[in-house]
């Protein structure tokens, strides 16, 4: 049946994160960013009774490449388990401050092309990290058909992605971190709102480089549990400043208090957060917080 299928892919899955951690033991190799798909995921395989996990596994392998003189930056593979893999290929994207944008996509879509060739059925993540292992390096110094990047369009390519992060925190009261989240987001120039109380929701959008640097802000700060539950990115076609604010579905971020009939205790309304989100045009994520139920 299909469900014993998905139970199976999933406790390959199960057992190849297993793995990757007994190899990899420190978060700078490989850290696992959605502490919550990969809970999920193991409940599924520990439960008959339980349900499909709804998002996929996601984590970051970081690879330094062969035959590289010490200085060489890492290569970062940002990875996510489709719930049919290992039937179908990883999503895998290898990103690194060495690479022209040009490079990269070039670099991603051979190992896209590797990743389709050899990887169906049979778990390849460390197949995979071979490959970046062994060639990544080579990208840097392609040089690229003249044509297809133009010194300007390097400079600049910096400001070509509009980000939406969609942070989930096991829950926000602390008045310091409160503070410091609004005024990241103001320096950073980024809009979108903070939900304190528990469970704590953060949404920011902005420039990808913007949304990066809040991010690594706030994950360092101390929390139980502070994940991105999701993230969307629009390449930007000019990346000027008007584009920008055309995309933005929020206002300057700030503190959005759904208290649950005005009572002082930390739960928020979480209907008034759905009305909130669907006025936005986000309700789907809703779902992705809490389940379908919309509870």
């Amino acid at each position: 049946s299909a469900g014993m299928a998905n139970r199976e892919e999933a406790e390959m899955q199960v057992s190849e994160l297993d793995l990757l951690s007994s190899m990899f033991p420190y978060e700078e190799e490989f850290a696992v960013t959605d502490q919550l798909a990969a809970a999920e995921l193991k409940h599924y395989v520990e439960n008959e009774s339980a349900e499909m996990p709804s998002s996929k596994v996601q984590f970051i392998l970081n690879v330094k490449p062969e035959a590289s003189n010490a200085s060489m930056a890492e290569f970062s593979m940002a990875c996510a388990l489709p719930l049919k893999y290992p039937t179908v290929p990883p999503e895998i994207t290898v990103r690194s401050s060495l690479l022209s944008r040009a490079q990269q996509i070039h670099l991603n879509s051979d190992l896209k092309t590797y990743l389709m060739q050899n990887c169906s059925g049979e778990p390849c993540v460390l197949s995979a990290r071979e490959w970046v292992k062994d060639h990544a390096a080579a990208y840097v110094d392609k040089e690229l058909s003249s044509s297809s990047v133009t010194t300007s369009d390097t400079v600049q390519s910096e400001g070509t992605t509009f980000t939406r992060l969609w942070i989930y925190s096991h829950h926000i009261y602390n008045k310091q971190k409160r503070k410091n989240i609004i005024d990241w987001a103001k320096e950073l120039a980024l809009s979108g709102f903070c939900m304190p109380g528990k469970p704590g929701v953060v949404c920011v959008e902005g420039l990808q480089s913007s949304c990066e640097e809040f991010w690594s802000r706030v994950r360092r700060l101390t929390w139980k549990r502070i994940l991105i539950r999701h993230r969307e990115d629009v390449s930007l076609e000019g990346g000027g400043h008007a584009e920008i604010q055309k995309l933005r579905k929020f206002s300057p971020l700030e503190e959005k208090c759904f208290d649950a009939h005005g009572a002082r205790g930390s739960h928020m309304d979480l209907g008034q957060l759905y009305r909130f989100l669907e006025e936005k045009g986000c309700a789907d994520i809703f779902q992705m917080y809490f389940g379908v139920e919309g509870h």
